[in-house]
């Protein structure tokens, strides 16, 4: 029998950081005389926290007051992946950054967004899982939608919109670097939370191409072209036009 909708969920997703930060600090004791693991697996724990949580958190979106509820979940749980993955990027924009600027090998970079990608695969399959018991309110009839259709206008405004979102993200990302940690965080659960209020409603707002197809893999399966340069491409090509900007026209902050 189904029990409590947003507070199951809430537990649930409790359970999955805390697994998760277990799992991290594990890896740390026992893996630091392997660092290409090591790399590999805090990554893809780290990942999988933020992709479970957010499928999770995708089924939250109806709930009353709207967006009221939804958004304040987003700032929340923004915020304590910033404060408990430390050191992880958990989106292969992030990484692809350094790789293009030369701060991370191409095997290094590899090696993270293989972890991301899996990662990404792996929580979906948890989520699904978890669904499929439809021991809370909120998972009833949640493996039954499919293709959930995030893109709700054209091809061209999505891509647009997702390639925006990627340069304004990863801007802030390096603007806030000299910030204090425990006040960039909320900066950036802020920004975060902003874009998702504007543009969620039109292609979801997820500038992760990790993130997007844990998300919707059903649709990436039905339209595979179409999604893959919404969600994939333009991101990246937000990431490299954010690097170029960051190296050519703001030399002195590199």
């Amino acid at each position: 029998m189904a029990v409590g909708g947003v507070g199951s969920s809430l537990l649930l997703m409790s359970g999955v950081v805390v697994t998760v930060g277990l799992c991290r600090r594990l890896a740390r004791r026992r893996l630091r005389s392997r660092p290409l693991l090591f790399a590999f697996l805090v990554e893809m724990f780290s990942t999988f926290q933020i992709c479970a949580c957010t499928n999770e958190l995708s089924l939250l979106g109806n709930v009353e007051p709207k967006p009221h509820t939804a958004l304040t979940l987003t700032y929340g749980f923004t915020v304590l992946h910033g404060l408990s993955l430390a050191g992880s990027t958990c989106n292969p924009c992030g990484t692809l950054q350094p790789m293009w600027g030369g701060g991370t090998s191409l095997r290094m970079g590899g090696l993270k967004i293989a972890a991301q990608f899996v990662a990404a695969v792996l929580a979906r399959v948890f989520m699904h899982f978890i669904w499929s018991l439809e021991m809370a309110e909120p998972h009833l009839g949640a493996l039954s939608q499919g293709c959930s259709s995030p893109m709700q206008t054209t091809e061209m405004q999505a891509f647009c919109i997702e390639l925006l979102f990627s340069v304004v993200f990863q801007l802030a990302v390096l603007q806030a670097e000299s910030v204090n940690p425990k006040y960039r965080v909320h900066l950036i659960a802020l920004l975060i939370t902003m874009l998702v209020y504007a543009g969620g409603n039109l292609t979801g707002a997820i500038f992760n191409p990790a993130l997007a197809f844990s998300l919707h893999a059903d649709c990436f399966y039905d339209k595979f072209l179409s999604y893959s340069l919404v969600y994939w491409l333009a991101p990246c090509l937000g990431t490299i036009l954010v690097v170029f900007i960051w190296d050519e026209i703001f030399p002195w902050k590199s």
